[in-house]
């Protein structure tokens, strides 16, 4: 990346060079959500990491994938907390297991990480149990001590699904306290946000201004149409929020038997209505991409992510997420150097 030009998300206006986030650091090479993820993510070349913010019983904002703790962290090992263990609905579906508002900060922090998908990433089980459970502040800190003034890392903070709307504003409201605290709340700050829910993100807006952190929209790859991503949609967006971040299905269409059959002009229209575009999630195990770009039959097998970050980065997104993000910064890297007009 030339010295004089920074990616999208990270300036004011929309450059040539999009931005890499690192997708809960670099799970494709360590468990998610570890400090040696983010870490490894930034040395990768990662102009953001992700992570994704839950809150705990005593409303500290926790660092998880999700909720329910025991696909991330050793919890059903711990007979102190066997106990715990309960089942709530979650996304319309009953899931039995131990839920982060059922601890508090000092108990999760006793907790240690594990691979979430150990059948496609065996090699990250050499890890487990090595660290712990981070904040959203130690996230922060960690990007801010690895900024330098030629290479901001900044934070794009997920804040998962609350449920109820009531759920939705004291999440915002926990956020946007957090946000002061760290001297995080401008438009070219530490932080930027992201979730599912436009709940959460009016929230956001109205309690910290129109001069608050950058927002994104989530929007997830159901097959059903999504009001969010028809022009009236985007134009709604666009009053609370800089740009979406869509599931990578919604501009690369996919048919059956995972084959790629088309392109849609999604990242047009959201330029059109004045948003930036960070789709999610380039993984490099064959079982997440298109037909052609798998190598092997094995679905853990590593397959040619970089043709699909090629393909959406060519397409003109503004940010790209992944879990391989040294994949993303070399793709970015071929194409800077095409000459002018190809």
């Amino acid at each position: 990346m030339r010295a004089t030009e920074s990616p999208a998300l990270l300036t004011a206006t929309r450059p040539a060079l999009p931005a890499v986030v690192g997708h809960r650091g670099a799970p494709a090479y360590r468990p998610e959500h570890t400090l040696a993820s983010f870490e490894l993510a930034i040395d990768l070349g990662a102009d953001l990491i992700e992570p994704d913010v839950v809150v705990s019983g005593d409303g500290a904002l926790v660092v998880r994938h999700e909720a329910e703790l025991s696909r991330t962290t050793d919890v059903a090992a711990r007979p102190e907390f066997a106990a715990r263990r309960r089942t709530r609905e979650v996304h319309g579906r009953p899931c039995t297991g131990w839920f982060v508002d059922d601890f508090t900060l000092a108990e999760l922090r006793t907790l240690r990480a594990i691979e979430r998908m150990p059948d496609l990433r065996p090699l990250n089980t050499t890890y487990d149990g090595r660290f712990g459970v981070l904040t959203l502040a130690e996230v922060v800190d960690l990007a801010r001590r690895r900024s330098t003034p030629g290479r901001p890392v900044r934070v794009l903070a997920e804040l998962k699904q609350p449920g109820p709307a009531a759920a939705g504003r004291r999440l915002a409201a926990l956020v946007a306290a957090e946000l002061r605290r760290l001297g995080a709340t401008g438009p070219d700050g530490s932080v930027v946000v992201q979730s599912f829910d436009p709940v959460v993100l009016r929230e956001l807006r109205t309690d910290l201004g129109d001069h608050g952190p950058r927002l994104l929209q989530l929007v997830d790859d159901d097959p059903v149409d999504d009001p969010l991503v028809t022009p009236a949609g985007l134009r709604e967006v666009s009053t609370y929020a800089q740009g979406i971040a869509p599931s990578r299905h919604r501009i690369l269409l996919r048919g059956g038997g995972h084959a790629l059959v088309g392109i849609s002009d999604l990242v047009h229209r959201a330029h059109d209505a004045g948003l930036l575009v960070v789709p999610w999630t380039v993984r490099p195990e064959n079982c997440f991409l298109p037909a052609h770009l798998r190598r092997g039959e094995h679905p853990a097998a590593r397959g040619d992510a970089a043709g699909e970050a090629r393909l959406l980065i060519g397409l003109g997104v503004d940010g790209l997420i992944t879990d391989c993000p040294d994949v993303a910064v070399r793709v970015r890297a071929e194409l800077e150097r095409l000459p002018a007009g190809l």
